[in-house]
């Protein structure tokens, strides 16, 4: 087991790496969040590869093959599975659900209590959004998270409304705004955008 730590990396109390892992210069891992007397315990697993100037807060459990582009940021209170990869300059928000196999690409942004199934996939500054009136004083006490079924893809620059489930194998392309709920193995598009054909009805299949 090899940990390969930069000397300007800051390593917080209560950080477990289950495995190797390499972190670049700048990393802030296990950052302290308010409200807590002792700091939950982050657990990273075997073969992190964390680039410089990442920061991840406490509390988050990440599984294997974990890695980060650039300046990505990972809020608290995070599940996160197994080969799992956060862009540069990519926000995650806290308690946020990933599942194994999943592609934060540059600058995408989820937001708390959002829930990624396994082997989805969300394109460079794709934005997820979880809440309709964000200066209401109920915007943090009532968030409406959005859902990404298992496989789903989001296309470049588009944005998903707040309190949308986007079924299992669907593609949004790129630059669309989805405002309501996306069928299972659909192809949608636009803005807003609206339902193209079928999953399967894709040329390369």
């Amino acid at each position: 087991m090899e940990i390969d730590i930069s000397a300007t990396a800051v390593i917080h109390p209560g950080v477990v790496f289950r495995g190797s892992a390499r972190v670049e210069d700048g990393c802030i891992i296990g950052a302290p969040i308010a409200g807590y007397d002792e700091q939950p315990e982050t657990v990273i697993g075997d073969g992190a590869v964390l680039r410089s100037h990442t920061v991840i807060y406490a509390g988050n459990r990440i599984g294997e093959n974990f890695s980060t582009g650039n300046k990505a940021n990972i809020r608290e209170l995070n599940s996160i599975g197994n080969n799992v990869s956060i862009g540069t300059m990519a926000v995650v928000e806290h308690h946020v659900l990933i599942g194994d196999n999943v592609r934060l690409h540059s600058q995408s942004f989820v937001p708390e209590y959002c829930e990624l199934e396994d082997g989805v996939w969300i394109g460079p500054n794709a934005v997820l959004t979880n809440t309709k009136y964000p200066l209401s004083p109920e915007a943090k006490a009532e968030p409406l998270p959005v859902k990404l079924g298992k496989g789903a893809i989001v296309g470049a620059n588009a944005t998903i409304l707040p309190g949308v489930t986007v079924g299992t194998d669907s593609l949004i392309g790129a630059g669309s705004v989805v405002v309501k709920d996306v069928a299972p193995h659909s192809v949608v598009a636009g803005n807003p955008a609206v339902f193209i054909r079928n999953k399967d009805e894709l040329p390369y299949g």
